[in-house]
């Protein structure tokens, strides 16, 4: 199975497109994905790659659990977060050094 990102949706026309991790864009149409099952822009998926008569395609199409998609976010948090703080302590430090200056 290769696993991706949906990268377009429409509900209306029901097809869309699929960034694969593997670099190409995949064809879907909304018979491939799994009953029950509603992909929106942005969601991870997992699909078998085939070849269409047009190009790549994605067959059944399976929503992977957003769970994945939560602690992937929440890492890039903790990153951001561990950045933050660097900053902050560089300010203080400038700070402190500034106020000494102004003693002396």
């Amino acid at each position: 199975m290769t696993e991706g990102t949906v990268k377009f949706f429409d509900p209306g026309k029901h097809f869309g497109f699929i960034n694969g991790d593997d670099g190409k864009s995949y064809y879907f149409h909304e018979s491939q994905v799994e009953d029950g099952t509603r992909v929106t822009d942005g969601d991870r998926v997992s699909f078998t790659a085939v070849q269409g008569e047009r190009g790549p395609k994605a067959e059944n199409v399976k929503k992977l659990k957003a769970e994945a998609k939560e602690a992937e976010s929440e890492s890039e948090e903790s990153e951001e977060s561990a950045e933050d703080e660097a900053t902050e302590e560089e300010l203080e430090s400038e700070i402190s050094e500034e106020e000494e200056e102004e003693l002396e």
